[in-house]
C-alpha cells in the first residue's frame, strides 16, 4: 500500500515564504559572486536560483569577479602579478590578459543563463541577459611612490541605462572591466562594481556570494546582523585570533563588510553577506523568516545617503537659519544646485535633519568638509559624527591625504575630533584664492590615516 505523502510541510514552508514573494517582487539587487564560483561544479544550481529570483518579479543585476581565471590566464602567458594592498597592479602587458579573462568568464554566465534550464524547477524558462558599458572608470592612480598602472576605480555607473534594461524585464551582467571617456580599458575590483551600481540604482538590496563560512564570531556562529560600526569593526572583534578563519578569509570578509557598509551610507538599505558553501543561500536569506547570512543594515541611522536634486529645497531649509547666523557662507539655490552631487544628508520622515558636503582638489590630495549642519532639534544624538565618518570615508575612498574644514563658531567641536588649527596659506591653491580675509574664518585641518 503507497503511503499518502504528508504535503503539510511543503505547504507550511510556501505559506511561510508567501510575504517574502510579496515584498521582494519588483524591487532591485544586485548580487555579487566570485569567478570561484563559476568555476565551482556546483554553479548551475546559483544559475537555476538567478532564474528563479527574476521568475518571482525580482529586478537582478549581476556582477561577477575572474580572479581565479585571470590568475589562470596571466601564467599561461607568463606574466607575474604583483599585488599592494590587496589590488593586482594590471600593467599594459597584463591588460589583454586580463580582460581576456573577464570576458570568458562573461559569455560563461551569459551561456549558463541563456539555457533552457532543462530538468530544472525553471525547465523552458527564458532568461534574457544583457551586457554592456554601463560603468565608466578612471586609473587608481599613484599611491605612495605605487603605480597601479590600469587597474581603476569606478568613476561613474551609466544608472538609466541599467534602468532601462530591467525595466524590459532583464537581468544586467557587469564584468569588473571599466572604459574611460578616451577608450581606455581598466581592471576594476568586482566588490567596487557591485557597490558603486547599487548606490547608483538606489537598490532595495545588495548581496554579496562570499567564498568563505562568512561573516562568523569567534564560537564560529554566524552573526545575523551589524550595524555600520559594527561591520566596520569585524575585523578587530571577531576575526583576530579566529582559527576558524584564515587571514585571507579574515581580510576578504572585513573587504566586503567596508563595501556593505559603504553601501549602506550611499543611500542602500540592507546589504546580506552570504556563504556560497551553503546550497540555496540566496533563496534562504531572501525567502525565510530568519536566513542563512549577516545583515548589514543602516536603519540605525536613519537615511543617511547621498544627495539628490530633489533635496535643494530640504538642504536650503536647514541651512539658512545657520547662514543667518553666521555660521555657514551663504549659498544660493543655484550653486547648491551645481554642488549638489558633493552633499550627504540624513532623512527622517522625509525631512532633511542634517547635510554636509565634501570637496577634492586632486592635485594636493586634500578636501574640504564643508556646510555641515545639524537641525537644532537633533543635535543630542551624534548625528554630525556619522556625517563627519561618512565624509572621511568617502575621502579616504579618493585617496585624499588631508581634510580641511573651515569654521567660526565651531572650532572646538573639530579640535575635540582630531582637527588642529592651521593658516589660509595651508589651504589648496584653488581654495586660498577664494578664502574671504573679511569673514576670518579659523582653518582647521586633520590628516587621513
Amino acid at each position: 500500500m503507497n503511503k499518502t505523502p504528508d504535503i503539510s510541510e511543503h505547504v507550511a514552508w510556501f505559506r511561510n515564504s508567501a510575504p517574502y514573494i510579496h515584498a521582494h517582487r519588483g524591487k532591485t539587487v544586485v548580487v555579487l559572486f566570485g569567478g570561484e564560483a563559476v568555476e565551482n561544479d556546483s554553479f548551475h544550481h546559483l544559475i537555476n536560483d538567478f532564474a528563479l529570483l527574476g521568475s518571482l518579479g525580482v529586478r537582478l543585476v549581476l556582477v561577477h569577479g575572474a580572479r581565479p581565471q585571470i590568475e589562470h590566464q596571466l601564467k599561461t602567458l607568463g606574466i607575474e602579478s604583483e599585488f599592494v594592498n590587496g589590488l593586482r597592479i594590471t600593467t599594459a602587458d597584463a591588460m589583454p590578459g586580463v580582460a581576456q579573462a573577464a570576458g570568458q568568464v562573461r559569455m560563461i554566465i551569459e551561456s549558463q543563463l541563456s539555457m533552457g534550464l532543462p530538468n530544472t524547477p525553471m525547465a523552458e524558462a527564458s532568461v534574457q541577459v544583457v551586457s554592456g558599458n554601463f560603468v565608466t572608470a578612471q586609473p587608481y592612480g599613484i599611491i605612495n611612490g605605487v603605480d597601479y598602472c590600469q587597474t581603476g576605480n569606478v568613476r561613474n555607473v551609466d544608472a538609466d541605462a541599467i534602468e532601462a534594461q530591467l525595466e524590459l524585464g532583464n537581468v544586467v551582467l557587469a564584468s569588473p572591466i571599466g572604459y574611460s571617456p578616451t577608450g581606455e580599458i581598466f581592471n576594476l575590483r568586482a566588490e567596487d562594481v557591485a557597490t558603486d551600481i547599487a548606490i547608483a540604482l538606489h537598490a532595495d538590496k545588495l548581496i554579496f556570494v562570499m567564498e568563505t563560512i562568512g561573516v562568523i564570531d569567534h564560537q564560529g556562529d554566524a552573526l545575523r546582523q551589524l550595524n555600520l560600526p559594527q561591520a566596520e569593526q569585524w575585523l578587530k572583534t571577531h576575526a583576530k585570533g579566529n582559527e576558524q578563519l584564515s587571514p585571507e578569509d579574515a581580510r576578504d570578509t572585513q573587504s566586503h563588510l567596508d563595501n556593505a557598509a559603504h553601501a549602506c551610507r550611499g543611500g542602500v538599505r540592507r546589504v546580506h553577506l552570504l556563504s556560497r558553501n551553503i546550497d540555496g543561500s540566496l533563496l534562504l536569506e531572501l525567502y525565510t523568516r530568519d536566513g542563512v547570512g549577516t545583515l548589514v543594515t543602516a536603519d540605525n541611522y536613519e537615511g543617511l545617503r547621498l544627495a539628490t536634486i530633489d533635496d535643494i529645497g530640504g538642504i536650503l531649509e536647514l541651512i539658512t537659519p545657520l547662514e543667518e547666523k553666521g555660521a555657514l557662507v551663504k549659498r544660493s539655490r543655484e550653486q547648491l544646485e551645481l554642488d549638489v552631487h558633493n552633499f550627504t544628508v540624513i532623512e527622517r520622515d522625509g525631512m532633511i535633519i542634517a547635510c554636509a558636503a565634501l570637496f577634492c582638489f586632486e592635485i594636493e590630495q586634500a578636501c574640504e568638509l564643508a556646510c555641515l549642519a545639524v537641525h537644532s532639534d537633533y543635535q543630542e544624538r551624534g548625528r554630525g559624527n556619522e556625517l563627519m565618518q561618512h565624509i572621511e570615508w568617502q575621502a579616504r575612498k579618493k585617496h585624499m591625504k588631508e581634510m580641511f574644514t573651515m569654521t567660526t563658531q565651531a572650532m572646538h567641536w573639530f579640535l575635540e575630533r582630531g582637527f588642529t588649527e592651521a593658516d589660509p596659506a595651508d589651504l589648496p591653491m584653488q581654495k586660498q584664492q577664494l578664502y574671504n580675509y573679511q569673514r576670518k574664518s579659523k582653518v582647521l585641518r586633520k590628516p587621513l590615516g
